[in-house]
């Protein structure tokens, strides 16, 4: 089985299952488990940060039991918390949500209002000064293609190789906020954190276009910007081949 999920990120510690803390998996496992009538594990396409969003995450599990599609989806979105929903529900065999992915598409959306941003706090990041999203995007453009992506990579990232490959990336002022919408083949951890963050200092003209080409090129993480914060971060889309999957742009500027 395949699901689409969406979920506030703020009311997590990360998707992964964690011994003493909320996570996503948990929750979903949790309800899926019960609709099945038995013990289930899932895997889903990306393992998102704690209070990373999602509005276009995809997880798979094996069960023996046989539901509706529609009891699947509006089953498990009546047992799990108010802040997870199932948008839809495939009966797909032999598929892995990570393994099979082709490409993921995440969006972070800043506020650059003069006032920190309350009413919508959680939902995106505030960037204190002015942001110049033509710049942004012009400077973004030297980060497409398959390239080495240590310099936007968290010490902590246990992926084997630093390439990954950007299909497409885009800097557009939308419904008041600044939208970052990139994506690739995969991402390093935090590696979209990272680029947003190098990216508002473009923004806000502490960098220059060339001045992120550098430090592409240096492929050391010190010498970027700071990671930016989780709660601007959406996981909006995943592609499979042979399967159509919608992406849905966070709410805010939807």
């Amino acid at each position: 089985m395949v699901l689409g999920v969406e979920y506030d990120g703020g009311a997590f510690h990360g998707f992964q299952s964690q011994a003493h803390a909320e996570s996503v998996q948990d929750a979903l496992e949790d309800a899926i488990g019960q609709v099945a009538d038995e013990r289930v594990r899932i895997v889903a396409a990306g393992r998102t940060d704690a209070g990373v969003h999602a509005t276009g995450q995809v997880v798979s599990f094996r069960t023996a039991a046989e539901r509706p599609l529609d009891a699947w989806r509006r089953g498990v979105s009546s047992l799990t918390p108010d802040t997870i929903g199932i948008v839809w529900a495939r009966d797909t065999q032999a598929f892995h949500a990570r393994y099979d992915a082709v490409w993921r598409r995440y969006v972070y959306v800043y506020s650059d209002a003069p006032e920190r941003p309350v009413i919508h706090r959680g939902l995106v990041a505030w960037c204190q000064m002015p942001l110049e999203p033509e710049r942004m995007h012009a400077a973004a453009q030297c980060l497409l293609g398959e390239q080495d992506f240590s310099t936007f990579r968290a010490a902590g990232c246990q992926s084997k190789t630093p390439y990954r490959n950007v299909h497409a990336i885009r800097v557009a002022r939308k419904s008041g906020y600044v939208a970052i919408d990139i994506t690739a083949n995969a991402f390093l951890l935090h590696m979209v954190r990272n680029i947003a963050g190098a990216l508002c200092s473009v923004g806000v003209g502490e960098l220059g276009s060339t001045d992120l080409r550098e430090l592409l090129r240096k492929q050391d993480r010190s010498q970027a910007p700071p990671t930016a914060q989780p709660q601007g971060l959406y996981l909006v889309g995943v592609g499979y081949p042979g399967m159509d999957t919608p992406v849905r742009p966070p709410p805010v500027i939807a």
